[in-house]
């Protein structure tokens, strides 16, 4: 609200919205020489304005990254054909159960809905047991990987009326397969919504994403009810629909992961950063990174790593201390007690990979640091260089520079988003002993 005065009248002028940038005058105020308002803008404005503050974060768009909304267009895109098919599968999962027929009963149907059930709560579980602490650092990848297994899941629903006496089985694994779903959705979209809020609102985002799923939901299911009653009968349209629908699914889902431009570090985006920076003393900024990085596993896209050398995939971080054969554990006590006295972790050529065995008192800084030495190693393998001395002078003279670059370009270099690190060591350097625990 702005107030200007003068010997003759006072006006108030009221101002409307969520962010600075974004205000616009609702009405003017006068007190000469009688009271007066003046209403600017039209009511539809008004309340189109309203509307749209129930589905946007406060602030939008300056309080959410560039990426948000081509994100978001393509997510709500790909959610969409998931509710569609979803009347496809479940209209044909329930035909297999025996709903509308009079041999079904009721408890054979519940007891194999209770199994369907089982098998996912129990496939989610052993999914977060083995994969839960990698999620983080490729988020993009496990993304793709959840709607994948999703895909999967109707697939299999959709297949079950096909295959009765083998109906339990493949609902269970189209559960299983759902399962993953979940977990892998929900905690890559907590890391998405994290990089989104520039303005520490993560929680309004997601809140705001609820309510564009829920319209997207109610969408797709009157669409897909439409498309079942169509359908209804016809076999051939119903597989040709649902396989049109998943092809677009998947496409959905590749552009919106191709959208991001996360300026979080993880092992494929510090290789492909280190390496550029090494060639041309220059940092790439998240958006270059991110057309350069691998959205899928390093097995599925095979055929495009001949442009790229992945140096990262050379590096193994947090390797176990017992592993390693009697003249590696010599190897590895010489290195502690003269080229990392200082340091809080050891590295290792072993096999043309290089190894870091993490100090048990090591910080974040001290794992991000690690890595980055380790692919500076690693770069050095095929030069035929002198690994440890000449990669440590690398460190002394160009790391403090490299990450102050990086913090410039936007990056976050508070930590390295990797699989948690179970195996550690504590080494004791000394005149005359040197320890590893």
């Amino acid at each position: 609200m702005e107030v200007s005065s003068s010997t003759s009248e006072v006006i108030v002028e009221e101002w409307s919205g969520s962010s600075s940038t974004k205000l616009s005058r609702t009405a003017t105020i006068t007190a000469s020489p009688s009271l007066s308002i003046q209403r600017s803008g039209s009511r539809f404005h008004h309340v189109w304005r309203r509307i749209l503050e129930a589905f946007v974060p406060e602030g939008f768009p300056s309080s959410v990254t560039p990426d948000y909304v081509p994100f978001q267009v393509w997510d709500l895109l790909q959610g969409l054909s998931t509710y569609i098919r979803t009347m496809l599968s479940t209209q044909a999962l329930l035909g297999a159960i025996g709903v509308g027929e009079k041999s079904a009963t009721v408890i054979g149907a519940t007891f194999q809905w209770f199994l369907r059930d089982l098998t996912g709560m129990l496939g989610g579980i052993l999914f977060t047991f083995y994969q839960g602490s990698n999620l983080d650092s490729n988020a993009k990848m496990w993304r793709l990987v959840a709607d994948l297994m999703n895909d999967l899941g109707m697939l299999m629903d959709l297949l079950s009326p096909l295959f009765p006496s083998a109906f339990v089985f493949v609902v269970c694994l189209g559960s299983i397969s759902r399962s993953f779903t979940g977990v892998a959705s929900g905690a890559t979209r907590a890391a998405l919504t994290q990089h989104f809020a520039l303005q520490s609102n993560a929680a309004d985002i997601s809140a705001k994403e609820g309510s564009q799923e829920t319209v997207a939901t109610m969408v797709g299911m009157a669409l897909g009810m439409l498309l079942a009653r169509i359908t209804m009968g016809h076999p051939l349209a119903i597989w040709f629909s649902f396989l049109s629908l998943t092809m677009f699914h998947m496409y959905a889902n590749y552009m919106a992961v191709r959208c991001l431009a996360l300026n979080s570090l993880n092992p494929e985006r510090c290789s492909i950063l280190l390496q550029h920076f090494m060639r041309t003393g220059q940092v790439l900024s998240p958006e270059q990174v991110s057309k350069m990085e691998h959205i899928l596993p390093v097995w599925a896209s095979s055929w495009s790593l001949k442009k790229t050398e992945l140096i990262h995939v050379r590096v193994s971080l947090g390797v176990r201390v017992s592993s390693l054969n009697h003249l590696e554990l010599r190897d590895l006590l010489h290195f502690a007690g003269s080229h990392y006295k200082k340091a809080k972790y050891l590295l290792m050529e072993r096999k043309g990979n290089i190894c870091i065995v993490m100090h048990k008192d090591s910080t974040a800084t001290d794992v991000l640091q690690s890595f980055l030495h380790a692919n500076a190693m690693a770069n050095l393998i095929d030069k035929h260089r002198i690994l440890h001395s000449e990669s440590q002078t690398w460190m002394d003279k160009h790391y403090e520079e490299f990450i102050q670059k990086l913090k410039v370009s936007g990056w976050k270099t508070e930590r390295l988003l990797s699989p948690t690190i179970v195996w550690k060591a504590n080494w004791i350097c000394g005149s005359s002993d040197e320890k590893i625990d």
